[in-house]
């Protein structure tokens, strides 16, 4: 366990709180799709003294004194950024995903276009386009869905319908809830067509591309790819813009600062790079791979129990279930019930769900962060088992005690990275 001996002497109401979340993350199983555990490495970076330095700006072009070791960290953040992701620039400065992709719209638009993106409903986020947020007062958002939500192909011949008639500037691929690959050439060649930026928002999957098991966007000749830092990537929670072309790399670094940011967090874009450093190593690919070998065997297993899977199964990290079909039970039932048992995922809606995203008809759940913990497949036959058994004893308050008895002692086996 790390030492926080400070922290204690000086808040303990926040050193308890820590120190409980440590012990539930140690003792329970993460199936979050979004959620994973750093290295210690990337822990230690966070937590360092870069955290005093204020660094707006660019490397060798900043506003105040004192860059040299900043202007190296973020160098560094960038020159291993393109590297991996086979680009031309790399913006390593945005504070999350969200503030990325907005970044980015007003990189690339003018107030009043449009750009074609993925429907919340059939897996999009929320930053693509949805009513509730403020984007959509200053863009115009269309959308597509999947054609097929057994197979969950999307509808590229809607698409293209919907992107000959309302000439977006911006045509994304990306998605929330989407437990498929996507074609990124067939959305080029429409994109193409009606002369627009093609863009990814492969903030789930970065991990998996960075190691090779998943598309690579840029291989497709997209334009433009967004991502968070965390979630398969394992890196500190941050979002980073990467360009195909340094010339769109400059418009998008004048949109990030001074057009959205102001001081970039470098103790965060440190860890970056470490987190980048990391994923250049042959066993991030052999961890990339597994990710999906354990998504795939743990899809392979509810189905076999007789649970519904959208799509029927997936090409990622990722499974999106319906709980409704499946057993009768709403989403929110669902995740309250796991987590009695240690076991955390999300409730999730499903293609044209008719329930609130309160209390939707799904979950959502994944395996970056169980595969962090070097479980594999017979891991995710035990998970599984853990899951249709709490399904089955709801209701009765010993037997879900008893399984959570388990699933901590199954948990013990599998350490936490710097915990």
């Amino acid at each position: 366990m790390p030492i926080y001996d400070a922290l204690k002497a000086s808040d303990p109401q926040i050193y308890n709180a820590l120190v409980g979340e440590m012990k539930r993350q140690k003792e329970g199983v993460e199936l979050i799709p979004s959620e994973n555990y750093i290295s210690p490495a990337v822990m230690e970076t966070m937590g360092s003294c870069l955290n005093n330095k204020y660094s707006e700006g660019y490397p060798g072009k900043r506003y105040y004194g004192g860059q040299e070791y900043m202007d190296c960290v973020e160098s560094l953040a960038i020159e291993r950024a393109t590297n991996l992701f086979r680009c031309e620039h790399a913006n390593v400065q945005p504070h999350a995903g969200a503030p990325a992709n907005v970044a980015l719209y007003f990189a690339l638009l003018e107030p009043g276009d449009t750009v074609l993106g993925m429907d919340l409903s059939h897996g999009g986020h929320l930053t693509h386009g949805h009513p509730v947020t403020y984007i959509t007062k200053v863009f115009n958002f269309v959308r597509y869905k999947m054609k097929d939500i057994e197979t969950g192909e999307l509808d590229y011949d809607e698409m293209r319908e919907v992107a000959l008639r309302e000439k977006p500037k911006i045509i994304l691929a990306g998605f929330s809830a989407y437990p498929r690959e996507v074609n990124y050439a067939k959305m080029k060649a429409i994109a193409d067509e009606v002369g627009a930026y093609t863009v990814a928002d492969m903030a789930h999957i970065a991990g998996m591309i960075a190691g090779g098991v998943l598309r690579n966007p840029f291989d497709d000749g997209f334009d433009i790819i967004t991502t968070t830092t965390h979630k398969s990537l394992r890196g500190p929670r941050g979002g980073m813009i990467l360009s195909r072309e340094l010339e769109l790399g400059r418009k998008v670094d004048k949109s990030v600062f001074p057009g959205f940011q102001g001081g970039p967090i470098m103790q965060m874009i440190a860890a970056k790079a470490v987190a980048f450093g990391e994923a250049q190593k042959p066993e991030f690919k052999e961890y990339a791979a597994q990710i999906i070998k354990n998504s795939k065997h743990m899809a392979n297993k509810f189905m076999e129990s007789g649970a519904k899977l959208i799509t029927n199964g997936t090409d990622n990290h990722m499974m999106l279930l319906d709980c409704i079909k499946s057993w009768d039970m709403t989403g929110q039932e669902a995740e309250r019930l796991f987590d009695e048992i240690g076991i955390t995922l999300n409730k999730n809606m499903i293609p044209d769900d008719t329930r609130k995203p309160m209390d939707p008809s799904g979950i959502r759940f994944g395996t970056p962060a169980i595969t962090t913990r070097g479980m594999k497949e017979p891991e995710m036959e035990k998970l599984t088992e853990f899951m249709l058994k709490a399904i089955e004893k709801r209701g009765d308050e010993s037997a879900i005690k008893s399984l959570h008895d388990e699933v901590i002692e199954f948990c013990l086996k599998y350490p936490v990275p710097a915990l």
